[in-house]
Formats: structure tokens, sequence, C-alpha cells
């Protein structure tokens, strides 16, 4: 217990290397941070981006629309349920196309992060990485998913009805404005997956650091448990 709340005030203090520490520096902490974040932003990418990378994971996959779910039933009995799956693949598909795009921004995010970012993540909850991330990078990701996703749903039938009639519903007030377009609802799931992912990668390395691939990721987060 004395160990780790000297690292902690030895990280808030900006002490020397070693005070009040075994043999983990200021820069060390913020070094095995920057590799946990990369490491934990890549995996999560990688696996949201490959094929059913979404579709197939109950956690983030994307349904349809609450808008439509409420007729849902009543469109698979009037046979419309071949195009109700297919809206819900195609949604999915293009949240996994985009999904790549987050990488370099994720990285980006990193490598800007202050010394007082890092104090407050590494001595934050358990997602406090992932808050930080959200912060950072959620209005780029938004401009950079958005056109991979329409060019994806367009193709759909379906897709293009409910944006007219979200549309008119979000005009009324029937519709939330987030939902008034079927591009601008599987962007925000697919952030709202992208970011739920990459906490669970950083939960990972807080409660298991000894699983970390890096050994200055072992090191820091070691000494905080």
């Amino acid at each position: 217990m004395m160990r780790i709340f000297g690292f902690l005030l030895c990280l808030v203090t900006s002490l020397p290397a070693g005070a009040g520490i075994a043999d983990i520096s200021n820069a060390d902490a913020v070094s095995g941070l920057r590799q946990a974040l990369t490491d934990g932003s890549a995996a999560a990418v990688k696996m949201l981006g490959a094929e059913n990378g979404y579709f197939a994971n109950a956690k983030v996959k994307i349904p349809l629309p609450p808008s439509l779910q409420k007729i849902e039933g009543a469109m698979r009995m009037m046979g419309m349920k071949r195009q109700a799956d297919e809206l819900v693949l195609s949604m999915n598909r293009a949240a996994e196309a985009a999904a790549p795009e987050a990488k370099q921004l994720l990285v980006d995010a990193v490598k800007k992060m202050s010394v007082q970012d890092a104090k407050g993540i590494l001595t934050g909850g358990d997602t406090a990485a992932t808050e930080y991330f959200k912060r950072s990078t959620s209005a780029q990701l938004t401009q950079r998913f958005l056109p991979i996703v329409k060019k994806a749903t367009d193709r759909v039938g379906l897709a293009q009805q409910y944006n007219n009639l979200a549309g008119q519903g979000a005009k009324l007030g029937l519709v939330k404005g987030e939902d008034a377009s079927i591009e601008t609802y599987v962007t925000r799931k697919a952030l709202d997956g992208l970011y739920l992912m990459i906490a669970e990668q950083e939960k990972s390395f807080r409660q298991n650091p000894v699983g970390a691939a890096s050994s200055i990721v072992k090191k820091v987060f070691g000494a905080l448990r």
C-alpha cells in the first residue's frame, strides 16, 4: 500500500525518479500508460474492424433504430423480414468498415496526452483512459465515420425510407434528432461500441497487468495494484 501511495505521490508532485518508489520514474509511468493505451485501442479497433466485429458481438451489435423497432414486428409480418434483416446487417457492416479509421486518431490522442492527462488517467477510475479518448476523439471520429457509414447504408432501400420518415418525424418532435438519419444513428452506435471495447481493454490492463505484452505496461500497472 505504501509503495502505491508513494508512486502516486511522486506522479502528482513530479518528484525526481525513484523518490518514494522502488524503481519507477515519472518517465516510465507516462511511457507505460501510453503503451497501454496504444495497445488497448489497437486491439479494440482490430476486433471491431474485422468481419462480424460488430454483427456477431452481442455487446456492440447495432440494432434497428428505436423508431423502427416499434414497427419491426409489423414489418416482418408484412413480408419485410428480409429488408429488416438486410438493414441490420448493412448497419453493422458499415460500422465494421469505419472502425479502422479510428486507429490513427486514437494513436494521435495518445501522443498528445499531457502529463496532467496522464496523472488523471493513472489515478482515475477503471475507465479514466476511455473517457479521455471520448473527450479527445469523438468529434473527429464522427466526421471520419459518417461518410463511410452513409455510403454503406445508402445501398439499402429501407434505409432511405427510414431517412425520409425519420426526417419528418424529427421535425415534428416524434424522433430524436440524433436518430433522424440512419447514418447518424449508426455512427453514434459504432462509436459507443468502440469506446466500450476500449474500456474493456483498459479494465483488463488495470486488473491483470501481468497479462500485458509490454514489460513497461506490466511494471507501471503492476505498481498500481
